[in-house]
């Protein structure tokens, strides 16, 4: 068996909970959707029993050369983004399991590493992209993206309300140098950012924004969700860990359709109740959130919202 912390590189939101969310099963199948450096699937692995299996994903190389370090034969974890579950799961051979876990967003490790560009606390190459095998960085996209989607990006996905002023200084800067940089890029934002609340750099949103787009983070979540749910056995649980209000938006709505979906149908159609389409999963209790505790001990839990669900 693994400990649940071993080898653990940083501070896992709600870890217990989550885990206790998903009712493991001795001899159940699993799938940690977001392996990061592996705190929810050690566990995971801690109350499997010997019979029991787990496949973890991740599309950071780093996240999986850290997976490497779990020398457990129950224990898979493929190079992908959970936007490719149902693939990853076909590989590995799996037909149904009984939980699928997901904590979303950025990790503690990608901020802190500061060539990853994620941050603006680093002066680093502007990169942000999760997995950096493949796909354009947040670099080559401002250089060709236009003022207008500029904007719509900054505005849509980090909920800034100084976006096109901030797309407006990127285009005039870069006619006079590449924004190569986090430093560059968290300067031109501060300079159009008039206010901003206490306590928040003028670049936070912005930088979201960015990071979002680059990688496609609610466009995975939505393809991931009903891929989960169809992987699942009846009764297996889908929990969803989420960090801000546009994740947990897609979350929420995912789930109280999956509920009640004959609550979409048009008014006045003319069936039987027997004809309605039956729900297809039950939420289990309401959203939970980090104790005072884990956000003391750890701040960056502080806006994590947990969702669990049920498949009848």
């Amino acid at each position: 068996m693994i400990s649940p912390t071993a080898g653990a590189a940083h501070v896992t939101v709600l870890l217990e909970g989550a885990v206790d969310a998903l009712a493991v099963k001795p001899a159940g199948v699993y799938v940690d959707a977001t392996f990061g450096r592996g705190g929810h699937s050690r566990a995971i692995l801690a109350r499997l029993g010997e019979t029991g299996r787990l496949l973890a994903l991740d599309r950071d190389p780093a996240a999986v050369e850290a997976g490497r370090t779990i020398g457990d034969s129950r224990f898979q974890l493929a190079h992908r983004a959970f936007g490719e579950l149902a693939e990853a799961a076909r590989e590995a051979g799996l037909e149904a399991v009984d939980g699928v876990l997901f904590d979303v967003g950025v990790s503690s490790p990608q901020i802190d590493e500061g060539a990853r560009g994620f941050s603006f606390r680093h002066d680093a190459p502007l990169d942000m992209r999760m997995d950096t095998t493949r796909g354009e960085t947040a670099a080559e996209w401002l250089a060709r993206a236009d003022q207008e989607e500029i904007a719509e990006v900054i505005k849509n996905y980090g909920e800034e309300r100084f976006a096109f002023q901030i797309a407006k200084k990127v285009v005039a800067a870069r006619l006079e140098q590449r924004i190569d940089t986090t430093g560059q890029f968290a300067a031109l934002v501060r300079s159009a950012v008039r206010t901003r609340e206490p306590g928040q750099d003028p670049a936070t949103r912005s930088f979201q924004a960015l990071r979002i787009h680059i990688n496609q983070e609610l466009g995975q979540l939505a393809l991931a969700l009903p891929q989960a749910l169809e992987l699942l056995k009846p009764g297996g649980r889908l929990v969803v860990i989420s960090f801000h209000s546009l994740e947990d938006r897609i979350v929420k709505q995912f789930m109280r359709e999956q509920a009640a979906p004959a609550d979409a149908l048009p008014k006045g159609l003319p069936l039987r109740a027997d004809q309605l389409p039956k729900p297809k999963i039950k939420l289990v209790g309401k959203a939970i959130k980090p104790s005072s505790a884990e956000i003391e001990a750890n701040p960056r839990a502080r806006s994590a919202v947990m969702r669990i669900a049920e498949k009848l």
